[in-house]
């Protein structure tokens, strides 16, 4: 049985994690580890003890992001409009929160796998109950989520040269695009 952590551990484990997911979500570059350590007060080490290298800390703050989308879906189950919001929510975050993306596709191919499944997973309330009422089109599988996550990185890199205003329209627009094209309006169901 594993030791239960120290009450400091456990504050400065919350600590990195809360800057991390500052430092991982916005910008576009990741955070170096000693950044991170310094931002949350604490010493590189204690970083080092807590996520072995910026991977772990990678997937301990998509831990936390994928907490989030669990309790949206949780807290709107059975909603068919709850899916639409969900996934606006996963495509706009994976277009502002690059240096997060940019260290998860640094990530072994079975986390990377283990992590899509687990996106994908976190969708399936939502996406079924949408699917029920018609929301959305009942062959839409789920590993279909996972081409429109790709459309999007494709829509996200090609705007790399704009300026900033301009590339958040155009990413904008990308999504509401994508959400629109994964759910139906009224007329259409």
């Amino acid at each position: 049985m594993p030791t239960p952590r120290r009450r400091d551990a456990r504050r400065n484990r919350r600590e990195i994690l809360r800057v991390a997911d500052a430092a991982l979500t916005r910008g576009t570059d990741p955070t170096p580890l000693p950044e991170i350590a310094r931002l949350a007060g604490v010493g590189r080490a204690t970083v080092y003890r807590h996520f072995p290298d910026r991977g772990g800390l990678a997937l301990a703050v998509m831990g936390q992001q994928f907490a989030g989308l669990d309790r949206l879906v949780e807290d709107r189950a059975g909603d068919p409009a709850a899916f639409r919001e969900a996934l606006q929510a996963v495509l706009t975050a994976q277009a502002t929160m690059r240096p997060l993306v940019t260290l998860l596709r640094e990530l072994s191919p079975t986390d990377r796998r283990r992590n899509a499944d687990r996106l994908v997973a976190a969708l399936m309330p939502s996406l079924r109950a949408a699917q029920a009422a018609g929301a959305v089109p009942g062959d839409l599988e789920p590993r279909d989520l996972e081409v429109v996550f790709a459309m999007l990185e494709a829509a996200v890199a090609r705007t790399e040269d704009l300026p900033d205003a301009e590339r958040e329209a155009v990413v904008g627009r990308a999504i509401r695009a994508l959400v629109a094209g994964v759910c139906l309006t009224r007329e259409e169901s």
